[in-house]
Formats: C-alpha cells, structure tokens, sequence
C-alpha cells in the first residue's frame, strides 16, 4: 500500500497507548471468540442429536424413578424400534474428586438404541455372562488407564449394597467407541440385574427410560402414546425427544446464549467507547501534522481515508489476534465442554464485529480531520 509507512506511524505515534489499546481488544475478542464458541458448540450439539430417540421419566422429577414392570408396556408401542434404561448409579473413582458417569442399565438393549456407539459384539456377551461387569468408554479407560480383566472398586454416597458396604467391585469385560457424539459423554455402565439385586433400597427403579423409533417422524406420536398410558396411574411419565432434554437441562444450569451474549454485548460496548477515545486523541494530537498533509496536496477525502484505514488496522489486527488466541484455547476446554472446535461462523461474526468496531469509532475522528480547515489548524485554533 502507497501510504502504509504514513499510517503505520500514525498509529504508533503514541506506542504506550497503541499497545494497551490492541490488548483490550485482543482480551475482548478472546472473550468473545470462547463465549460464542462454546455457545455455537451447544447450539451443534442440540442439532445433531438422534430425533428418532426418546427419554421417558417420571412426570414429576427424574429422581422419582419408574418401575421397570413398565419396559414391555412401553415396547409394545407401535413404532417402537428398542426399549432399554438407565438407574442412575453414580459413584467415583479412588476418591470422591474422580466422579463416574456410572448407570445401570440393560447393555444389550441399550446398543440397540444407541447404533451410533461403536462396541465389539464380544464385550456384549461377555457383559452378559459376567454377573459383576462393566463396560466402559474409551475416554474413561484412558483416563484412568483401565483395561479388559481389571477388577474395580467404585465407591458411592448413595447405593449401599446388601453388605453394608458403599463400595462395589465391577469387573471390565468391555471397552466401547463414543467418538459419533464428538468428544462423547464418559460413560461406565454396569448390569441392572446386578445392582436391582445387590441394592439395598431402590426396588429396581429406573430413572430413564431409552426408546429407539422406527422413525423420527414417530416421535411426537408415540411421545403422546406412552404419557397417555401411564396417564393418572401412580407413576405418571414425561415422554421428550433427546433435543428436548438437552435443552431443559442446559436451562437449569442458566440461558446459555443469553449469558454469552449478554457478557460479549456489555464487552464490545466498553471496548467502542475505548477505540473511540483512543482514535480521537490521535486525530486531535495530529491536527497540525493533518493540516500540513492538506499543504502538501492530499484532499480531504484521502486524509479521510488514512484515519479511518489507520482504525481498521488496529480494530481488525487486534481482534484476529484475540480470535485466534480463542482457538488455541478450545483444546484445552475439551475436559469440560467436549470437542468444540471454533466454529467459522463465530470467526466470520468476529470480523464483521471488528470492522463495525473499527468504522463506528473511526469514523468520527476522520470526518473531523476532513473537514479540518488547514489555516485554523496551523495556527492551532
């Protein structure tokens, strides 16, 4: 560009105030870049989720649980591809920090309605033969570098067994593949059969039931299926899509979109009074310098456009900066939000944002330097 020197030093004329500026930028976009990420992830997350499946719980809360006497009712559903379950079980690992996503559930029922889940037939019935085995995702075996035969002590706050004990040993007999879900949900399953047995409270109950379609087009119908046959009885159900649970459960942690909008809205809104300042104090520090490039022949549109070229540079290097500092970042955020990887519509948004940014606080200081009259500025009136 002809008249880059010129507007790098003017940008640099102050490099104190340049250098604060572009970091306040920069933190705002890295904000910006991990808020919307993550929120754009869940957004994802919501729309590739299996609509042919449904969760039935209890109508009145979760915890209630229902009886596992309403598995074949709900299997003869028309439209109704596989039935299983879930109890939730809990627990952790080797102390209560290295909580495990354990339920108890019907394995062999519970890969029929989840078909995205990668496992060996074998682990399947090994897991039916074996009274006390677990099978348990990649990215818990990795974790805690378990392997096929190791014999485990899970520790719980909730089910003490028959023993008196609130430790239980579980044996691995499987390992399955969660990498359809991106990052996956950890997962430790163990036989129902097993925990129904050796509870010592509980009666079986199950907290969700899993229920795999023919077709997606199904759902609402069956949903409204089996809510209507469990109707006034003592255990009334709720009956949703797997999107629809996701979302009722986001909205008890708090409005995600709002939050990250919310946060990034009242950031970008300091930070445009911030370039504004700083561009303006630029402009004004400059007159004389402005007035002699109108002596020396440079019109009034084009020392516009070197101020307002001069608050891109600065908006749009500054927040690139900051958006790609986001997606260093996102790795690192894999332990506690998944997979998420910064999504292209989030950069896009931040450089439309930044160029925004850039033009509305720009704008004002360039047009003052246009309409500069070149005699009043030299005589520093």
């Amino acid at each position: 560009m002809k008249y880059f020197g010129l507007i790098w030093a003017g940008l640099w004329r102050k490099k104190a105030r340049t250098i604060f500026t572009m970091l306040s930028i920069v933190v705002a976009f890295l904000l910006f870049g991990l808020l919307q990420g993550i929120n754009q992830g869940f957004n994802q997350a919501v729309q590739n989720l299996n609509l042919d499946r449904l969760y039935v719980s209890a109508k009145s809360d979760m915890t209630d649980g229902l009886p596992i006497a309403y598995l074949e009712r709900i299997k003869a559903v028309p439209g109704v591809r596989a039935v299983s379950y879930w109890s939730y079980f809990g627990g952790y690992y080797q102390n209560s920090n290295n909580a495990l996503p354990a339920f108890a559930t019907d394995a062999e029922q519970l890969f029929k309605v989840y078909r995205e889940i990668k496992v060996n037939p074998e682990y399947i019935e090994a897991m039916q033969r074996t009274r006390t085995g677990a099978l348990v995702s990649d990215q818990l075996a990795k974790q805690y570098g378990w392997k096929v035969g190791d014999r485990i002590p899970v520790g719980t706050s909730i089910w003490t067994n028959k023993e008196g004990s609130n430790t239980w040993y579980f044996d691995i007999v499987g390992t399955f593949d969660l990498s359809a879900f991106g990052a996956g949900f950890p997962s430790f399953y163990l036989n129902h059969a097993y925990f129904k047995e050796a509870a010592a409270f509980g009666d079986g109950v199950v907290h969700y039931y899993l229920v795999g379609l023919d077709k997606p087009t199904l759902a609402t119908q069956v949903s409204k299926q089996i809510d209507t046959m469990f109707e006034n009885s003592s255990y009334e159900t709720r009956t949703q899509t797997e999107s629809a649970l996701f979302q009722m459960q986001m909205k008890q942690i708090g409005d995600i979109n709002f939050i990250a909008n919310a946060i990034v809205g009242a950031v970008l809104f300091t930070l445009l009074f911030l370039t504004a300042n700083t561009m303006m104090q630029s402009v004004r520090e400059r007159t004389s310098e402005l007035a002699v490039l109108k002596t020396l022949g440079f019109s009034d549109t084009k020392v516009l456009a070197l101020v307002l070229v001069e608050a891109l540079l600065l908006c749009v290097f500054a927040a690139a900066m900051g958006l790609f500092l986001a997606s260093l970042v996102f790795p690192a955020l894999k332990p506690i939000f998944g997979d998420f990887k910064m999504p292209l519509v989030v950069v896009g948004f931040g450089a439309g944002m930044a160029l925004v940014l850039a033009l509305v606080s720009g704008l004002p200081p360039a047009w003052r330097a246009r309409q500069l009259n070149i005699v009043d500025a030299l005589a520093g009136r």
